[in-house]
């Protein structure tokens, strides 16, 4: 385990933690431990890259240009206090040269009608929309087999290939180039770390410098010199690079495993003196402190059935345990031949502190990666991204694009698709209320506000993802790629079999419990007409209050398990699914669906009106597969078979499911036989991921009241963890109403 002494200052490599900081711009910081006389400061590096003559390069050529003079003169992390090196300046420099001046180039190729309605449907909360570059995966099998120095020398072999065959066109001849100019810029930053690795008297020194130099001249050759270079690659890919890097190998413990037990077979290391180097490759991240945490994952099935977790999966989850960190987050896929030993210590890590811990249920996954092509080879072997993302190994690059908010087409209906807060018409003009004399009216209008929402989705990203590779080359990460080379294009612009986009469905529930209200209050018992149920959306509910009771206790809602309100969330969410699900785009690949929000309950709560379930204006929405806070009465079994009506392999990208239970659930022996059924059931029924808090409503308050008490509370939020004291008051209500909730 890593050191106190050597802690404390890897906790200040990249920001003091007792300044003030944002973890959404966590490299905007500095920290210590930087040789000042190896390289420049921020100002000064800028300086250099504005006098860079870079215009008449192709984007390629000139970002490796910009890349390549970062790298040769940043200062540089040689510390005696950390077995990793490092950067100083990761706040994305580059930008100002290559990024920012080329997106704004791209924005005049662009549509200018539909630039507009991007701006709109942000500004209203109908939809969150960005071009996404956060999750990449590089393919970790070639960098491990072959090292920096081998992937350039399998480009020159391509290069040359295209150009004897006639194919090298000057856009690959540009693709080419750009990976010979970064790549060699690396192994020439790697000179200047051995160079001043050599020059330290402190006791780490020489092992730093002999892990360098084998990473400069080859491939790695031992578990340390792998965990420089996976860290290695993150740091200048997601910081220098622009691409964040959302899996550190293809399974941890599948990458590192033959490395592991060659220096264990060697004697070259010890088991303790292997898990020693992973707890400070892991408190890299921990001291970066990524709001959305960094995640890799563990485990697999092997093609013969036979599962892939290994001794090194226990190092790893024995030596995180021990750190009492939350981040980086860690994916496990689970399957029936998952261990029982990994298991119980997954099982013991959530009910002790609610690790930072999904668990992803590999037969849902696999089916889900089949629905858009890919081979049962393909999908056995899926990579993880992001928070719970799949994706085919070392062939697919998926963007996120659309963050559906299906609140906001249940608001449509009750405006005629005008959105009051911008003024002007953004849904579809489904009617005037009066003209919805049924319950069928008004449920097919929605469907039809949340259907042209795709459509608008699905064509703002089609519009901008023409520019994807113009606007960010992808060069470090296509280097990686054969099937990339083989075609000579980036990865982000054709270069990968599978060029997908990922559309999220945001506020499902929301959507669900207001639609079943509508019905049940209006259409059904009539207790109001639609137009006066208008007018008490726009009063937020003031004078109302009886009815919004009422409302809030009718047992049509979803995760009860209730027939009517399971009916309806399974058609809405096969309706999304539909829409969205192998709709080709503009790469060459296709749309898949997500049902996960990332933050977007938040942001879209914050812009969405009033609703029809009795949630008030401003207030946060549903998020991923799970019920609308405190609306899941039923308990546990009832939540998990109303989700597994929605069938989680329709969608293709992603499903994750809410658990939160009461510590006393879980106690003793009977508590692991009591989860181990649910992730059982879940598993069996199809479910793709899952995650767990375990909370006492009296804990949660406690800590509210008296925050100094808790600093170390953590709280599963969407695909990661974070500390409860980071958390605004409206987020942790939320919390306690549901952990009041289970303990009824």
């Amino acid at each position: 385990m890593i050191h106190s002494s050597d802690r404390y200052f890897v906790e200040r490599k990249y920001h003091d933690p007792e300044k003030e900081f944002n973890p959404f711009k966590r490299m905007a910081y500095h920290g210590i431990g930087y040789l000042e006389e190896s390289g420049l400061d921020d100002e000064e590096l800028l300086e250099g890259l504005k006098a860079l003559p870079l215009d008449n390069l192709p984007h390629p050529v000139a970002k490796a240009r910009a890349i390549e003079y970062l790298l040769q003169h940043q200062r540089i992390y040689l510390n005696e206090h950390d077995y990793f090196v490092g950067l100083y300046s990761l706040d994305r420099l580059a930008k100002c040269v290559t990024f920012s001046k080329w997106a704004e180039e791209s924005l005049a190729l662009r549509d200018p009608e539909l630039v507009r309605l991007s701006e709109d449907v942000n500004a209203c909360g109908a939809m969150m929309y960005w071009v996404d570059y956060d999750h990449v995966v590089p393919d970790w099998d070639s960098l491990m087999k072959l090292g920096f120095t081998g992937i350039i020398e399998r480009a020159r072999k391509y290069r040359k290939m295209h150009r004897t065959a006639g194919t090298l066109t000057e856009e690959a001849d540009a693709f080419f180039e750009g990976i010979e100019l970064q790549y060699t810029a690396i192994l020439h930053l790697l000179d200047r770390m051995i160079a001043l690795a050599e020059k330290q008297s402190f006791e780490k020194a020489k092992e730093i410098t002999v892990c360098l130099e084998h990473l400069r001249h080859g491939p790695p050759t031992t578990f340390y010199e792998a965990l420089q270079l996976i860290y290695l690659y993150f740091i200048i890919s997601e910081c220098i690079d622009r691409y964040q890097v959302r899996s550190l190998g293809n399974g941890l413990d599948g990458t590192l495993y033959p490395f592991y037990k060659t220096d264990l077979e060697s004697g070259r290391y010890t088991e303790e003196e292997l898990g020693h180097f992973l707890s400070y490759f892991l408190m890299q991240w921990s001291a970066i402190g990524n709001y959305w945490g960094q995640p890799f994952y563990l485990g697999g099935t092997n093609s013969d059935g036979s599962s892939k977790y290994n001794a090194l999966s226990h190092l790893i989850l024995e030596v995180y345990d021990g750190l009492e960190i939350y981040n980086p987050k860690i994916q496990l896929k689970i399957n029936e031949n998952t261990p029982e030993s990994i298991l119980r210590k997954a099982f013991d890590m959530v009910r002790r502190k609610n690790a930072s811990l999904v668990f992803c249920c590999e037969p849902g996954m696999i089916k889900a990666v089949m629905g858009y092509g890919a081979t049962y080879e393909e999908a056995l072997n899926f990579d993880i991204r992001g928070c719970y993302e799949t994706g085919v190994r070392g062939n697919e690059a998926c963007s996120t694009s659309g963050y559906i908010n299906a609140a906001k087409a249940v608001e449509y209906v009750f405006s005629n698709g005008f959105d009051t807060a911008l003024n002007k018409q953004i849904g579809v003009q489904t009617g005037e209320l009066e003209s919805l004399v049924t319950f069928e009216d008004f449920y097919f209008a929605f469907l039809k506000q949340w259907e042209n929402l795709v459509e608008i989705g699905i064509r703002i990203t089609n519009d901008a993802e023409k520019y994807l590779a113009f606007v960010n080359p992808s060069t470090m990460y296509s280097a990686t790629v054969e099937s990339a080379l083989k075609k000579g294009k980036d990865g982000y612009g054709g270069g990968v079999k599978f060029c997908n986009n990922g559309m999220l469905n945001c506020s499902f529930a929301s959507a669900v419990d207001s639609i079943l209200a509508v019905k049940e209050f209006v259409y059904d018992q009539k207790e109001l007409t639609l137009t006066e149920l208008a007018q008490v959306l726009k009063n937020n509910w003031e004078g109302s209050e009886l009815l919004r009771a009422k409302i809030k206790k009718s047992p049509h809602k979803y995760g009860n398990g209730d027939p009517l309100a399971d009916t309806y969330a399974a058609a809405m969410a096969d309706f999304f699914a539909q829409k969205v699900n192998n709709v080709p785009n503009e790469k060459g690949g296709v749309y898949k669906a997500i049902l996960h929000s990332a933050r977007g309950f938040i942001r879209h709560g914050a812009l969405t009106g009033a609703l029809p379930d009795g949630r008030k204006s401003g207030e946060e929405l549903s998020k991923n597969a799970s019920p609308v806070a405190g609306m899941d009465k039923q308990g546990v079994t009832a939540l998990i078979s109303s989700a597994l009506k929605l069938c989680p392999s329709n969608y293709h990208e992603s499903f994750c499911l809410d658990i939160m239970l009461h510590p006393s659930t879980l106690s003793g022996e009977e508590g692991f036989a009591v989860w181990n059924n649910l992730l059982t059931t879940y598993l069996k029924g199809g479910g793709q991921s899952i995650q767990f808090n375990v909370f006492r409503s009296e804990t949660l308050r406690d800590a509210q009241e008296h925050p100094e008490k808790y600093r170390n509370l953590q709280v599963r939020v969407c695909g990661w963890n974070t500390l409860w004291n980071n958390m605004s008051k409206a987020e942790q209500d939320a919390y306690i109403l549901r952990a009041e909730n289970i303990a009824r």
